[in-house]
């Protein structure tokens, strides 16, 4: 009993280092890509690439007409209907009910705190760039917002993968975990490569969202593994609080 303690002790504490030592990788790794992007896209590099690749998702012949039969454009709509603001609110007060439902009501606080910050991050951001919507192709739906962060890539990375992360965190089962997270990051990237295909963001803009989306997530799941830590958000079902390293054995 002791040497089966100690060793989940062990492996406990090994866990918990990893994880925020991993969490602050990313957020360096994504928050860096974005800053290493902005300033490409300021000095005008990016340019030629997004023309480019821009280009490649419409015909050679008619610019006018995307690639692929008709039911890939529609298809291409329903997804980045998913990024849209609507969606994106309808799916963050549902789960925020379902966690104050299944009596976590801390975590319910912090989905709300962390995609609303999200939000705001990505407005402050479409303001400060200020960058125009692509026009070497028509769109394929209605723009109103400034073209750089693309909102569509960012809020719905900040959306699923914070929602995503903090389901996975609070179920005990590792097939369930995965599967939130995979989730997550399929619909983050679908939503993104739609925004191309209508011709609505350049590009970069799709990158940058991506990256700082992916930063702010990450920052989220850092937080809430240390409000978990400390017992402010729920831990996960099927265990109890985090051992501590001076914890005695049980007897």
């Amino acid at each position: 009993m002791p040497v089966a303690f100690a060793r989940d002790v062990t492996g406990r504490l090994r866990l918990n280092e990893a994880v925020p030592l991993l969490s602050f990788a990313l957020i360096g790794l994504f928050g860096w890509s974005f800053v290493a992007i902005a300033g490409q896209v300021v000095d005008g590099h990016t340019m030629t690439l997004d023309r480019a690749i821009l280009l490649a998702f419409r015909t050679a012949a008619d610019p006018a007409t995307p690639i692929g039969p008709g039911w890939v454009r529609e298809a291409a709509r329903d997804l980045t209907g998913l990024g849209g603001n609507t969606i994106l609110v309808l799916i963050t007060l549902s789960t925020v009910i379902y966690l104050a439902l299944t009596g976590r009501r801390h975590a319910a606080l912090f989905v709300l705190a962390a995609i609303g910050g999200g939000t705001l991050i990505s407005t402050l951001l479409k303001m400060g760039f200020d960058r125009p919507r692509p026009d070497i192709v028509p769109h394929g739906m209605q723009v109103y917002t400034a073209s750089f962060p693309s909102s569509h890539a960012m809020l719905s990375a900040v959306t699923y993968l914070t929602i995503g992360a903090l389901l996975a965190r609070i179920h005990a089962s590792l097939p369930v975990k995965l599967f939130f997270l995979a989730l997550a990051v399929i619909l983050t990237l679908a939503i993104g490569l739609s925004r191309l295909y209508l011709g609505v963001h350049w590009p970069s803009d799709v990158l940058a969202g991506w990256c700082v989306g992916a930063a702010w997530a990450c920052l989220c799941w850092y937080i809430a593994l240390l409000l978990q830590r400390r017992g402010q958000v729920e831990p996960e079902r099927g265990r109890g609080p985090e051992v501590p390293p001076d914890a005695p054995p049980p007897r």
